[in-house]
Formats: C-alpha cells, structure tokens, sequence
C-alpha cells in the first residue's frame, strides 16, 4: 500500500502543530482586513483575529486557496508515487473544492481523490483525523474518500451566537436590529445542514441557548462510535465551561474542547459555543 498525503484547509481550525502531529497539509483560505492577511496557523492566531474582529466595523474578507497552492501539493505526491486525498470545506460556503479540482486537472495526476466533506470547523477536523487513522490502518486513499462519503451526512455541529452583530454586519440582519436584539439577549442558533450555515431558532439568554442545543443532540440516536465535540470561540473559559456541562449531562468518557478560527468564525463571532456529534445509520 502506497503512501496518502491528506490535504485540507484552514476551515478545518487544525492549527500548524497539530497538523505537524497529524502528518498532514494545511491549505490557508485567506482572510483580510482590508490588505492585512490574518493567518490561522495557531491558537494564538485566533484570539488575534477575534480581537481584530470586534475592533473592526466591516467584516474581513476572505477567498478560497489558489489551484497553485495544491498543485505544488499534488507534484510533489507524484514524484513521490503517493495518492492523494484532499478533504475540503463545504462546497455550500466556499469554492475552494474547485481550485483543488482545478488543480487536479493541470497536474493530470490519476491518483487525487477529493471529497467534499460538506462540512467545516469541528465536523471537518473529525473527519480528517478519522482519515489519518484509516491511513494508518493500510486503509487506501479511494477507500477512505468512500467512508468520508458515507458519513458526512450524519455529522451534526450546531452552536448558539452570543451576539447578533456579525449577522448584521453580514447583511443577515437588517441594520439596527443587532442592538435591539442584544438588549434582549437574544442568542441565534444555528446549524452546518446540507453544506449550508442555517438558522435552527433563537433564545433568550445564553442558558436558553445551550438547551435549545442540548434538544438537537438529544432529538437524535448517537453514532457512540464517534466523538462528542464541543467547540468555541475565543472565550476558552466559558468553552471549557460548556465542555463539562456536556460530558457530565450525557455521561461521556471524554469530550474534546476544540477551538474555532476566522474562517466560520467570521460569520458568528466571538464567545459562540458549539456542539459537534455523528447520527447513526438510521435503520441500525
């Protein structure tokens, strides 16, 4: 069995240490402020990017990698003789599926496998960490890229907003709206479904929030052979908070706490929590 090289994208929030340890390639979605690049490489990078956030009044931009990026990747795997498998960010939120496609199609390499997770942040991290253990395993590139497919539908992440400002800086809102809300503690909730960012509801109240998320996960039957993950943005204390409330509400063994970057964290800004989980096969 050759050797896979597994590709993926900022979107994924795997910071450059733990791609280090994963053995895998971490293609950059940029990210601006006006003409200042925010990268995503390390925790650190997002506590930074989530101050610049909240100092700024318009919303950074961000574009997909470019077919350069994983062209140089996809060379170097066929000098080598190694397959490819490239998992990225949901072709729903971005393009960045076509500049690896693109890619694919300049380099003529026969050996690229791309999947279109659907996902993003924690659900797309889970699924490039389940790669590497079947690359591990001798399982094949081909073969990981058809498991990828079978389960990537079944993946759930939702999370509850602590602000309604970025929906509106976003155009998501109407102008105004966001102040009103926020005297109200009014919290979005919402959910990656079909590929898609949608909104599940609203609460008042932080509290309200987390049970509106805790009556998604308990509306399902759990896949146990997957992790419970929860996430956040920039506030780690109130993440770690949260984790603890899950572990020990749903009896875990254990239970990640994985940041979230700029990438989605655009869109939900700071001190949003989240909730990541795999339905099982229904029938079974």
């Amino acid at each position: 069995m050759g050797q896979i090289r597994i590709i993926t994208d900022t979107a994924s929030d795997i910071t450059r240490q733990r791609a280090e340890e994963l053995d895998v390639i971490v293609v950059p979605i940029s990210i601006k402020f006006g003409e200042t690049e925010m990268p995503m490489e390390s925790e650190e990078d997002f506590h930074r990017f989530f101050r610049r956030l909240a100092e700024e009044k318009e919303l950074p931009t961000t574009s997909q990698p470019s077919p350069e990026l994983y062209l140089e990747e996809y060379n170097a795997a066929k000098e080598k003789g190694e397959d490819v498998l490239v998992l990225t960010l949901s072709s729903g939120l971005s393009g960045t599926i076509n500049a690896a496609r693109l890619a694919r199609d300049m380099c003529g390499y026969d050996r690229v496998f791309i999947v279109d997770t659907r996902q993003a942040i924690i659900p797309q991290q889970m699924l490039v960490e389940y790669a590497v253990r079947q690359r591990a395993q001798g399982v094949g590139a081909e073969e990981i890229a058809e498991k990828i497919e079978d389960v990537r539908d079944r993946m759930v992440v939702c999370g509850v907003l602590d602000t309604l400002t970025y929906l509106r800086k976003g155009g998501r809102i109407p102008p105004g709206f966001d102040v009103l809300g926020n005297v109200l503690k009014i919290k979005p909730v919402i959910e990656l479904k079909d590929g898609i960012l949608v909104k599940l509801g609203v609460a008042r109240g932080m509290r309200k929030g987390k049970d509106f998320l805790f009556r998604e996960y308990e509306a399902c039957e759990i896949d146990e052979e997957w992790p419970v993950v929860t996430g956040y943005t920039y506030d780690r204390e109130s993440g770690e908070k949260f984790r603890q409330e899950v572990q020990e509400r749903y009896h875990l063994a254990e239970c990640p706490l994985w940041p979230v970057g700029g990438v989605i964290g655009t869109h939900v800004g700071e001190n949003c929590l989240a909730l990541a989980f795999v339905k099982k096969v229904q029938g079974k």
